[in-house]
């Protein structure tokens, strides 16, 4: 999560698309360069351990456009295979 977290700081749409599963992954990734992204709270996390294969992560991700504060609250879906975890999808929370 940390890590596509900074990747989404960055601008780094490839990492981005290695790291989303192949079932839910788009066929490419638009990044806005305005969003200027400040911080990330992780909330809550379950499952991610190494002899589990699914986990989820609740975040929060700070950010700024132009002078306006967002912040995008989500609990997302990971999956590993092959040793590797991957993003497959979020649900927005309030």
């Amino acid at each position: 999560m940390r890590s596509r977290y900074s990747a989404f700081a960055v601008g780094d749409a490839g990492y981005l698309l290695a790291t989303w599963h192949p079932t839910t992954r788009p066929a490419a990734l638009e990044l806005d360069p305005d969003v200027r992204w400040t911080g990330l709270e992780v909330l809550a996390t379950t499952g991610g351990t190494l002899f589990e294969a699914h986990g989820t992560v609740e975040f929060r991700a700070h950010s700024v456009v132009g002078r306006r504060a967002g912040v995008q609250h989500e609990l997302s879906r990971f999956v590993r295979e092959d040793g590797r975890w991957t993003y497959v999808d979020g649900t927005p929370l309030a």
